[in-house]
């Protein structure tokens, strides 16, 4: 109670601090003009403008190209022909390339491969390292601590395979469209459209051709409609769409809020006797203290040059806002027992995703009229084995299973009753699919290893718990709670202690912007910026006062950056949007939840080489 107290004495001085600042209204810059936050309606650059849309109509409309949209894309195809049906499968993807935005360790468990492509390997899958060799460790600051792994625990990765999944999923566009799936590249779906009724009817694709003033250009052309009996959104971790859609369903009204992580990565050429291809490393511990989780991985690719991939992944219910993963990220790789990896090597690609780690608690309604969720839109990661693509891809074969019996049986009905269906159609028993499937169960017997970690405790008590639950195998009767949206976790900044992060040396670790220059990020310069607040206010008036500028920090891509004012009275919030990653970090993690990541022109963003 006394700590109560305290803290909300020192808000109430925050407060206070905040109200004798010089700032006015006129004060602050005007940072956004996305249509989403100043309308058009009331603009009169737009006041003759055309805004009609061209429509195309498809069956089955897919928003992502990642595994799990694209398994859905290539199970329709097969289920359709099974039943004799010519059903058209349409899939959007917002990268230039299908596979472009595609981030992830990756160490695979080929199970739904086998399921969906049973000879992938004669096809030429880029599946070539087996795994053959599993490390795991606890790290001390000098140190470490070797934790054995035995058969059937979680991070047992024998008869698993090390991949760059974005080799992967280009590949298995390749045979999406080989089965006839429509695939438009460097779309970005920035709307749903709904029927009447409320089902959801398709999506529009974002307008291009705006200044970043938020008026038209010459070059100015509006968006598509795709139209579809049954949409699937499949894309990736806190999508835009996904975002707008639960809300219109209340889809999270009996799930607890979502948790998810950053994972930063590098990929780099090391000298060839320190190569072991197939062997993995991975470690908890050190540079975090105990009350903040994450971990890493070092994976050995079997590659034309000796490769490894190297990644570090936070929690982001973390609750110091002077934490700058990207940061704990370098200062990881100096680690006497990790260092030697890189040393004479180079560093060849960089790059940062969120992920959902919140498990079976956080599992959200996955279907609704005219849709469902797949993948890790739906939260399907398997936290503690550190994997999430053979559920995705699951998923999305189930989803394609359950759209694809669903429109046939709406045309049995409707060649019964001659009413053509101007709804959109729910596949109905998704969830039953998903509920009888590994997924369930494999989600299920491991819902308390993430959560047990918030303990007082912390790393120490999740350790613990975790075995207990393992030796248990999932089956004992309580379930843990995450404790609430990860914004919401952040401490103020007189709270906090900030944390002094070594220089970097530019062998082995490195600056954020010329890391950046590695994603290959490009996005028109002149377009409104898609990382767009609600108050333009808020950053200043609250993020800095409060907690420091967080922001600045948490982006793994230098997006935010607070400058001084010209009269040098105060900062402002600078938002350097052509350096976006695409990683949703800063939507997850603001503690104002002020900026809303939306969609930037299609084909912009990272241009990752199988990361």
């Amino acid at each position: 109670m006394a700590r109560s107290v305290l803290h909300t004495v020192k808000f109430v001085k925050q407060l206070k601090h905040i109200s004798k600042q010089t700032y006015s209204t006129s004060t602050f810059p005007k940072i956004t003009t996305h249509y989403t936050i100043v309308p058009r309606e009331n603009d009169p650059r737009w006041k003759d403008v055309n805004m009609e849309r061209a429509v195309d109509e498809t069956d089955i409309l897919i928003i992502g190209g990642g595994p799990a949209g694209i398994s859905a894309a290539i199970q329709a195809k097969k289920i359709a022909e099974k039943h004799g049906k010519d059903i058209r499968v349409t899939l959007i993807e917002k990268a230039s390339t299908t596979g472009g935005h595609i981030l992830s360790g990756a160490c695979i468990d080929p199970i739904a491969l086998n399921e969906l492509i049973p000879n992938w390997k004669e096809l030429g899958a880029p599946l070539k390292t087996p795994v053959t060799e599993d490390k795991f460790e606890l790290l001390t600051e000098k140190g470490r601590i070797p934790i054995p792994i035995f058969k059937g625990m979680p991070l047992y990765n024998h008869g698993n395979y090390i991949v760059r999944l974005g080799h992967v999923v280009s590949w298995l566009g390749e045979q999406a469209e080989a089965a006839g799936v429509d695939i438009y590249a460097g779309y970005a779906g920035s709307e749903i459209l709904y029927h009447e009724d409320g089902s959801v009817k398709g999506v529009a694709t974002n307008d291009v051709g705006i200044s970043k003033d938020g008026s038209p250009k010459e070059t100015f052309e509006r968006g598509m409609e795709l139209h579809a009996k049954c949409t699937i959104f499949a894309e990736g971790c806190h999508g835009h769409l996904t975002k707008q859609v639960s809300k219109h369903f209340n889809l999270r009204s009996d799930c607890e809020p979502q948790t998810y992580g950053i994972g930063l990565k590098e990929v780099w050429e090391i000298q060839p006797d320190k190569h072991r291809p197939g062997a993995i490393e991975h470690t908890i511990g050190w540079p975090l203290n105990k009350n903040t989780y994450g971990g890493s991985f070092l994976y050995h690719l079997n590659e034309d040059t000796p490769l490894v991939a190297v990644g570090f992944v936070i929690g982001l219910d973390y609750s110091n806002p002077y934490l700058n993963p990207f940061k704990e990220f370098q200062r990881f790789k100096h680690h006497p027992a990790i260092r030697t990896t890189f040393q004479g090597g180079k560093r060849i690609a960089y790059g940062a995703r969120a992920l959902v780690e919140g498990g079976f608690q956080c599992i959200p309604k996955l279907q609704f009229p005219g849709g469902c969720l797949v993948g890790c839109t739906a939260g399907f990661i398997n936290v503690p084995k550190i994997k999430g693509v053979h559920n995705a891809m699951k998923s999305g074969m189930l989803a394609a299973e359950s759209a694809v019996e669903a429109i046939i049986n709406s045309e049995i009905n409707e060649n019964t009753t001659d009413d053509k269906v101007t709804m959109g159609i729910e596949p109905k028993n998704y969830t039953e699919k998903i509920k009888n499937s590994w997924i369930w169960n494999e989600l299920k017997s491991v819902r308390n290893y993430r959560p047990s970690f918030h303990t007082k405790f912390g790393l120490y008590g999740g350790l613990i718990h975790s075995g207990f639950s393992m030796i248990m195998g999932g089956r004992e009767p309580w379930t843990l709670s995450h404790g609430g949206a990860d914004h919401k976790k952040l401490k103020l900044a007189s709270e906090s202690t900030p944390i002094d992060y070594p220089k970097p040396d530019n062998e082995i670790s490195f600056d954020l912007l010329s890391s950046v220059a590695l994603t290959g990020t490009n996005h028109e310069g002149d377009q409104p910026p898609h990382l767009t607040l609600r108050d333009d206010k808020i950053p200043v008036m609250k993020n800095l006062a409060l907690y420091d500028g967080p922001e600045g920090r948490f982006c793994p891509a230098g997006v935010y950056e607070y400058v001084p004012l010209e009269n040098g009275d105060g900062q402002r919030l600078q938002i350097n949007a052509q350096n976006c990653i695409h990683c949703k970090t800063c939507d997850i993690k603001d503690p104002s939840q002020n900026i809303n990541w939306v969609v930037p022109e299609g084909g912009g963003g990272p241009a990752y080489n199988g990361m």
